[in-house]
């Protein structure tokens, strides 16, 4: 069975067929997901988006690409978990796998989740374009496309202010790295 006539199966109600879909898509999706959530997290997220397209697979219309479609719930998913866990949960893993580093410590924690919450302010007020540019595209995962008909602006537009908010994060981040021995960063 190819992936359309699965989840036609699962919109009557098959549950083999889900078990098959999630054997084909979760890996990918899990890797994906990982890129943008806490790796404790994806597993949970996961698991609300098969529930999802158990839920909404009378829905699917297979004009696109069922990845396509599976992959716009789970990025809905990863949205709702952001939304109720706040974007400083899902930066500070981001952040701190990036450089290798866990704080064992609860006050590094607590001092890296403020820097990266004073980081995300110097992108504006909530709901101004530079914050909304950014929390679409990284937090949201978002395409530069789907911000822009969003946002009601040009792509050129959309890209500016991703550009523009890169840099306003990297140079608020900058202010909170220890100085090295030598003076220098």
């Amino acid at each position: 069975m190819d992936d359309d006539e699965l989840i036609a199966a699962v919109a009557g109600g098959d549950d083999r067929a889900l078990r098959e879909l999630f054997a084909r898509h979760a890996p990918w999706l899990a890797a994906r997901l990982r890129g943008v959530l806490p790796a404790s997290e994806v597993e949970d997220v996961l698991q609300e988006t098969f529930l999802a397209v158990w839920r909404g697979a009378r829905s699917y219309r297979p004009e696109g690409s069922a990845g396509g479609w599976l992959w716009g719930i789970a990025r809905r998913q990863a949205a709702l978990w952001l939304r109720h866990r706040g974007p400083a949960e899902l930066l500070l893993p981001a952040l701190t796998a990036a450089d290798g580093q866990h704080p064992d410590d609860p006050a590094e924690a607590a001092l890296s989740r403020a820097e990266v919450a004073c980081a995300v302010s110097a992108l504006g007020p909530e709901g101004g374009p530079a914050r909304e540019t950014w929390r679409l595209m990284y937090v949201e995962d978002r395409t530069v496309a789907e911000v822009a008909e969003l946002m009601g602006v040009p792509e050129g537009t959309v890209k500016s202010r991703a550009h523009r908010a890169r840099e306003l994060m990297r140079a608020a981040l900058r202010r909170h790295e220890p100085v090295r021995e030598g003076g220098g960063r």
